[in-house]
């Protein structure tokens, strides 16, 4: 425990100290987002979705940088209606979680679920380096390259690549919903003038905000030294389960 409890605080001390420029945003019509084929009969629709009763489909997109990432569909709720033109709903994780976080408490509790029985159309994002979207065109976990990003990547590759691949699948515009690292990502790219042509709403939960107020000493030292500009330290990840996992 105080193993696991000693490499968090490593990470969070040496998230960025190689502070360089940051990711440009691609575009759209200059790139190719590519879609592969949904597969894994072990994944968060398994394990967390079709055990409470509901339907669900394995995805996974593969953005311009090469990092193959898994979501899941829940295209209705526990009646199976999939009747009408839903509107669909993407939800992103926050830090040191991964898609479950949406699937965490019983059905009337967790937001995925409560959105589908109200007639959305619900996909879950997971962004790369958590268990379900440790996959890759070329590099495998173990190789130190795997890791060189940081959250620029995910506002200039991960989320354009996962909110693209919803557009086009559902065809229309898409509600968006956020925690903690899922606001930094959103209101990244919105700032960029991303995504928003494909936005119909974003609920922005636990917001990443300027923390001038905090009293900690480490919390005060990290944001005052840009930790939230660093770049992933290539070696640094934590072991869970016999699984690598990113924070």
């Amino acid at each position: 425990m105080a193993l696991a409890f000693s490499a968090c605080i490593g990470v969070v001390l040496f998230w960025g100290l190689a502070v360089g420029t940051r990711t440009k945003l691609f575009s759209f019509e200059d790139s190719m987002v590519s879609a592969v084929a949904p597969s894994g009969s072990d994944g968060i629709c398994a394990s967390m979705v079709l055990s409470q009763g509901y339907p669900c489909e394995e995805h996974t997109v593969t953005t311009q940088d090469g990092y193959i990432l898994s979501m899941q569909r829940i295209p209705a709720g526990k009646s199976g209606e999939t009747s009408g033109n839903k509107v669909p709903v993407l939800l992103q994780h926050g830090l040191l979680m991964d898609g479950i976080t949406w699937l965490l408490l019983p059905p009337d509790e967790s937001l995925a679920f409560i959105l589908a029985d109200n007639g959305y159309e619900v996909w879950i994002a997971n962004t790369r380096g958590t268990k379900y979207s440790l996959g890759h065109t070329s590099l495998t976990p173990d190789d130190p390259a795997y890791w060189e990003w940081s959250w620029d990547e995910l506002v200039a590759y991960d989320l354009p690549a996962a909110y693209q691949y919803v557009h086009d699948q559902a065809g229309q515009k898409l509600h968006y919903v956020g925690h903690s690292l899922g606001t930094l990502i959103a209101l990244g790219a919105f700032s960029e003038d991303q995504l928003v042509n494909m936005l119909r709403s974003a609920v922005l939960l636990s917001p990443i905000a300027h923390v001038g107020q905090i009293t900690s000493p480490l919390a005060k030292t990290a944001a005052e030294n840009f930790i939230a500009e660093v770049r992933v330290i290539p070696s640094i990840y934590i072991s869970i389960s016999g699984r690598n996992n990113s924070l």
